[in-house]
């Protein structure tokens, strides 16, 4: 405390204390806009620090499992400063970078945070049933993580020849790979891979990607671009919310006013699945929360909630009481779905 101050872009739990004290800041961006930030300058960066696999005998390094805005930062840095972590899995795609690039490292063994899927309850089971009613065979997913996509994900098991093309990769679909289901072969941009920018998960998932040449991790500048995810047919985005109102305005990054994650590529999928032809998008969240006693399906969005996804967007809403399509719907039909 008053030596640094940290400055995100989306807030964690390790942050979020701070960030809702006013001891640290937050900006709100879409995800596939923070490389830009870097690169033009209006986001300065002075040393970028950063977690990379062992040198191959070229001396190149992988970024890992998190690709997304760090090319941006590491080409807007003045300096660079690397932990290289034996744990790191190697990576295929934009994740390279190498040692004569950096000013300093340090080799360092320490575990890779870990994301354990969550536990299942009977309204999340519910949920994933509804939104897995309105995925068809040859879509390409866009899915988050968390107890909702793998719920979803787990009732994927009879559809064919599904994609992904994703901004973050996680456990779910590691059963439906072994099956079969996802063969990327569907897709127009990058048949036959996983697109991805960033993987969170479990020791499996990291193992899964280490040196696999299937998954490539690129920049999130270009994985978020709805120009890019357009150009694959029947884009499925399927992502979550804190709230939504009768209109289909989405909060997905505060509570009130009190912020609680990130803007994130939420909208970039939301659009791009739109412009895609026979696209969709899904935005599931149970009904209430705090034990039923608060709606997150209200007349008003709480004084203070930022809109992520705008009602102009917004196509499926999906709660464990069912499929709500607000696509081309009047507002008072809205109201009424």
């Amino acid at each position: 405390k008053g030596h640094l101050r940290q400055r995100v872009f989306f807030v964690g739990r390790p942050s979020r204390p701070a960030v809702n004290a006013g001891l640290a800041d937050y900006v709100p961006a879409f995800l596939s806009e923070i490389p830009k930030l870097f690169r033009s300058g209006e986001q300065q960066l002075d040393t970028a620090i950063i977690q990379v696999s062992p040198p191959d005998k070229h001396g190149l390094c992988s970024l890992g499992i998190s690709v997304e805005a760090t090319i941006a930062a590491l080409q807007s840095a003045k300096k660079i400063i690397a932990q290289i972590n034996p744990n790191m899995p190697r990576t295929h795609g934009d994740s390279f970078v190498h040692l004569k690039d950096f000013a300093a490292y340090v080799e360092l063994e320490s575990p890779i945070p870990l994301h354990l899927p969550a536990a299942q309850d009977p309204i999340t089971a519910q949920i994933g049933r509804h939104v897995a009613s309105l995925v068809r065979d040859g879509d390409c997913l866009q899915m988050g993580i968390g107890a909702i996509p793998d719920a979803t994900l787990a009732c994927l098991g009879d559809r064919q020849h599904l994609g992904i093309h994703t901004e973050m990769f996680s456990d779910g679909v590691l059963p439906l790979l072994e099956k079969g289901v996802f063969t990327n072969r569907n897709k127009k941009k990058h048949p036959g891979k996983i697109v991805t920018t960033f993987a969170m998960g479990s020791q499996a998932l990291y193992d899964f990607v280490d040196d696999n040449p299937e998954v490539v991790f690129l920049d999130v500048a270009y994985t978020n671009d709805t120009a890019v995810i357009r150009q694959n047919p029947q884009v499925m985005a399927i992502n979550s919310a804190l709230q939504v109102d009768l209109s289909g305005q989405v909060c997905a990054d505060s509570l009130g006013t009190r912020i609680y994650s990130g803007v994130g590529g939420q909208m970039d999928f939301v659009r791009g699945a739109a412009l895609s032809e026979g696209g969709r998008s899904v935005i599931a969240l149970p009904a209430t929360a705090a034990g039923g006693t608060l709606s997150r399906i209200s007349s008003l969005l709480a004084p203070g909630a930022g809109v992520v996804t705008t009602r102009a967007h917004v196509h499926y809403v999906v709660t464990e009481y069912g499929v709500a399509n607000l696509r081309a719907r009047s507002l008072t039909e809205r109201a009424r779905s």
